[in-house]
């Protein structure tokens, strides 16, 4: 056993007195991106890095979202709402499409019905800037805004959605809506849900009033049969205030009310 010892330490000096007078290997000033390049030709570990990279992360990819689909009683003057919104693209660049349809049975003829085309690139690690495009196409409020957001996951898992819009007329006004999924359990769900509508001046001929324009509050609970499928009910108040509230008094309409509504969750 001693003998054993003497040989592993004489053999460990030996290592270390051959190391330091032996003249220095130069460092490869180039070397290989991959030590898999040392061992395999360069171009078929391109390749092969390309495809990783785009089967994790680096493809082009979508996703469609019907937030809400559902049948609104209004008082009395039933509406159909579409709220929705998709992208295509990668992790960085996206192409954002957002639309909210609003089509009163009554007049027969969509009370509101407009289209946001953005571009979408993350700031942060839950929240992305949006710019591009908004045309609203509804009788007498056909009109096309520049927008600038954001919108993410802030904290406490509230989802934010906020946008500041100018006319082509030179109108500024801004939106902020906010949600919250509340598990009550795995499959089913509480969502408050609340919109704020702000415009910098009185646009008469559209029926808005400077400062905040409409308030939206309401909850809707649903129960997801497959997440990308999910039935609600619920309920919603809304109304109109300030210089906005006296337009619709002065057209002869209500300025504020209560929805029971029925209708679905859907993405893809």
């Amino acid at each position: 056993m001693a003998q054993a010892t003497f040989f592993s330490i004489a053999g460990g000096a030996c290592f270390i007195l051959a190391s330091a007078i032996a003249p220095a290997k130069a460092a490869d000033p180039t070397p290989p991106w991959s030590q898999a390049d040392e061992y395999y030709d360069p171009t078929e570990m391109a390749e092969a890095r390309r495809a990783v990279q785009k089967e994790h992360g680096g493809n082009t990819m979508y996703y469609v979202l019907a937030d809400r689909l559902e049948y609104q009683t209004d008082d009395g003057d039933p509406l159909l709402l579409f709220d929705g919104q998709g992208w295509w693209g990668g992790d960085m660049n996206k192409l954002t499409l957002k639309s909210e349809l609003e089509y009163d049975f009554n007049a027969g003829r969509f009370h509101e019905a407009e289209l946001q085309a953005l571009w979408t690139r993350p700031i942060a690690r839950y929240f992305d800037v949006q710019a591009g495009v908004r045309h609203d196409f509804t009788a007498g409020a056909d009109r096309t805004f520049g927008v600038l957001g954001v919108q993410g996951l802030a904290p406490y898992w509230f989802e934010i959605d906020a946008a500041l819009f100018v006319s082509g007329e030179g109108d500024v006004s801004a939106r902020i809506e906010a949600e919250y999924e509340l598990m009550l359990t795995q499959r089913l769900i509480l969502q408050p849900r609340t919109e704020l509508n702000f415009a910098v001046q009185s646009i008469e001929e559209v029926g808005v009033g400077s400062g905040l324009s409409t308030a939206e509050v309401g909850a809707r609970l649903r129960y997801e049969i497959k997440r990308q499928f999910a039935p609600y009910v619920g309920v919603s108040w809304s109304r109109s205030i300030g210089e906005t509230a006296d337009l619709a008094r002065a057209d002869g309409d209500d300025p504020g009310g209560v929805s029971f509504v029925a209708g679905l969750r859907l993405w893809f």
